[in-house]
């Protein structure tokens, strides 16, 4: 059986990279990846190294999109989401976000329809002056085996 640190360790392909290392300070789409016409469950593996949240105000909605165009054009759908910021403006009073590992399970089919290209969408709010830094990739879903 594997253990819990087995079961968060994933491999880097550069082909499913979802965006490099880079400072985010204002709303932005990211790397388009090709998962391919058919149903895909993956990780987005989300490695946050600076978040500010000094003003209190800041929060950053990193999206997992799909859609049908390979230029995201047209039919974007959101297929999951992860806030990040400071308590005072995360849904539900969430504690501050913290830097490290964040994982959003997330599957390219909403409502029948299969999207094969996906991307990230960072969304800022707030009094930004130095925003949000981080890497993400996409990897295998450990836990449905997919």
């Amino acid at each position: 059986m594997a253990t819990a640190t087995q079961l968060r360790s994933y491999t880097y392909d550069a082909d499913l990279s979802l965006k490099a290392a880079g400072l985010v300070a204002a709303d932005a789409g990211h790397t388009i990846v090709n998962v391919g016409a058919a149903t895909f469950k993956g990780v987005a593996v989300i490695d946050v190294s600076a978040i500010e949240i000094a003003s209190n105000t800041e929060r950053y909605v990193i999206a997992v999109q799909g859609s049908t165009s390979a230029s995201f054009a047209s039919d974007v759908q959101n297929l999951a989401a992860i806030e990040l910021g400071a308590t005072e403006v995360r849904s539900g009073g969430a504690i501050d976000s913290l830097t490290g590992r964040y994982e959003v399970l997330f599957i390219n089919e909403q409502a029948g329809v299969v999207y094969p290209y996906v991307r990230l969408y960072t969304d800022v709010t707030g009094d930004i002056a130095t925003g949000i830094n981080y890497s993400a990739f996409i990897g295998r879903d450990h836990l449905t085996n997919a």
